[in-house]
């Protein structure tokens, strides 16, 4: 659109009626041709469509496109190193430094490319805990973005509260505006930038919505653990009798999917805080990868892509009928719809619940040799916990293809975590022991063989191992010790054939299957190793709890 122009958009006259009084000149932004504060979220889809950001599609999902972007940029991101942070932050492929003055000069130049343009103003809130919440601004260069800050995070109640709102941290995003590799030190001209100290992160050459929501949840994830409150990259929910449960997982591993059970009442689908209150959401909406969703298997997702204040980003639909296809994988395997929380009928308004019960860590292991499900100890919840095993599915990230890649994402988050892994994993195990959590490690991946040759475990059996482990009818039945991790294997479960709770079973070959465990072995071994030599003193002897391999090395 001509940013030269002067037709009136839709929302002009209500543009400042929702402006706090801390004004975006504190920002370091003048000149600015019209700021949109706080618009509900109807305002914003006009918005969005006048300004030729989206569509609006059969039963009213807003529509969009991101470009080249349609998954996280995890390269391009940074943190500026400078000395009130850098002694904290675990510095390497996830937290990578960012010269002080390269990220002025960065900011200058992106805050004049906003002079004489429109940007959009979400003043809200991360964290459900009015005891640990942090007040933050997310300005945007587009609509759709700035409805998607919305509908991520949490609001303030009244007009007066807008109106008094200071940001305790602020995001500025501009997927228009390209840095120069050459002048700015980025990797390429798509950057995402966070300095502690001016508690400011800038987001520009991507349009993808991930970038803003995770960017949110690497703040907290570093400001969080000086309180005492562990930061989590997990969903969570709550039984009839209070009962919660927090489920850890990279996206494609089954959290949003596994969370929203119609039984218990949801928390929320993938970022939380565990504090001595309890566990609370940081957000107030939810983000769910979409691709081949299925109404029979995941109806509540499912009839949220079909409503008004969904957003749907690459997901194809036909131009004459607005009818979606959600099994289009043709922009990108990492389809996604963002939609308030409250569209899932059983999510708990208030985000908060109780001191969880069950501890789920969920792994994609497309080597197909984990068992489904296993009980761990506390000290190898903390093995597992730093190594967070698991494989990244397709789309998630820019760069990976069909066939999932197998990773290790410490804490089940590493892109986002700020401190050293071992910092997070002493607040978990400290939290398990006090409120005395029973922890699980559920395979949502292969049995039968690797990806390729084996096949995904049903979903229906991972619920009802799921549902087994929760309601505490695995506490009832006999276990075997696994021989390779030493953990505990249950050897029944109603409603889930015997013979699968011991992959070695499904194998065509045993001898296939002992080799492929060894491997799998190797690598965690080889893994820790890394976190070991890392400067944080970890204690040597966590290596016990892990593997130990079969084969002579």
């Amino acid at each position: 659109m001509n940013i030269y122009t002067d037709i009136p958009s839709p929302a002009v006259k209500q543009a400042g009626e929702s402006a706090s009084a801390y004004g975006l000149q504190n920002h370091g932004l003048l000149n600015l041709k019209r700021v949109y504060w706080n618009l509900a979220p109807e305002a914003l889809y006009e918005e969005a469509i006048f300004r030729g950001e989206g569509s609006i599609c059969s039963q009213g999902p807003l529509v969009v496109n991101t470009g080249k972007h349609t998954a996280r940029a995890a390269a391009d991101k940074s943190l500026v190193r400078e000395p009130s942070s850098e002694g904290y932050i675990w510095w390497g492929t996830h937290n990578r430094p960012f010269n002080p003055q390269s990220f002025n000069t960065l900011l200058t130049r992106l805050q004049a490319y906003l002079q004489g343009r429109d940007v959009f103003v979400q003043d809200c809130f991360g964290g459900a805990d009015p005891d640990y919440r942090l007040p933050v601004r997310i300005i945007t260069e587009t609509a759709w973005h700035s409805l998607f800050a919305r509908t991520m995070f949490l609001k303030p109640e009244s007009l007066d509260a807008y109106r008094r709102h200071v940001p305790e941290f602020t995001i500025i995003a501009a997927p228009g505006f390209n840095a120069s590799p050459l002048v700015d030190s980025t990797r390429t001209e798509t950057f995402i930038i966070l300095n502690l100290a001016e508690r400011l992160a800038i987001i520009g050459g991507t349009c993808y919505g991930g970038e803003i929501k995770k960017t949110v949840f690497t703040i907290l994830n570093a400001l969080l653990p000086f309180d005492g409150v562990l930061p989590m990259h997990c969903s969570a929910n709550v039984g009839p009798s209070g009962d919660a449960a927090i489920f850890f997982g990279l996206s494609g591993t089954g959290k949003t999917t596994l969370s929203a059970d119609p039984a218990r009442n949801l928390v929320g689908d993938d970022e939380h805080g565990w504090s001595d209150n309890g566990v609370f959401n940081f957000e107030d909406g939810c983000y769910a990868k979409v691709i081949r969703l299925s109404e029979s298997a995941e109806p509540q997702i499912f009839e949220c892509t079909r409503r008004f204040g969904t957003i749907l980003e690459n997901v194809v639909f036909d131009p004459r009928t607005r009818r979606l296809d959600l099994n289009d994988d043709k922009l990108t395997e990492n389809t996604r719809a963002a939609y308030p929380l409250s569209f899932i009928g059983n999510a708990l308004p208030d985000k908060r619940a109780g001191h969880p019960k069950n501890v789920v860590f969920l792994t994609c292991d497309a080597s197909g040799v984990l068992p489904p499900i296993s009980r761990l100890t506390p000290d190898q919840a903390v093995y597992h916990f730093m190594s967070g095993y698991t494989s990244k599915i397709a789309g998630t990230e820019i760069g990976l293809g069909i066939e999932p890649q197998i990773t290790f994402s410490a804490c089940f988050g590493a892109p986002f975590m700020v401190h050293h892994p071992y910092r997070y994993a002493q607040l978990l195990k400290a939290k398990i022991l006090k409120y005395g959590a029973d922890v699980w490690l559920v395979n949502t991946g292969w049995t039968g063989g690797p990806f390729g040759i084996g096949k995904r475990i049903s979903i229906q059996h991972t619920r009802a191992l799921l549902n087994a482990a929760l309601n505490g009818q695995l506490a009832q039945v006999e276990y075997w010790q696994d021989p390779v991790f030493s953990v505990s294997v249950p050897k029944s479960c109603e409603g889930v054939p015997s013979s699968i709770l011991d992959p070695a079973n499904t194998w065509p070959s045993r001898a296939e299957y002992d080799r492929k465990y060894d491997t799998l072995a190797a690598r965690f071994i080889d893994n820790f190793e890394f976190m070991l030599s890392e400067e944080l003193e970890v204690p040597k002897d966590l290596v016990q709890y892990g593997p130990k391999r079969k084969r002579s090395v």
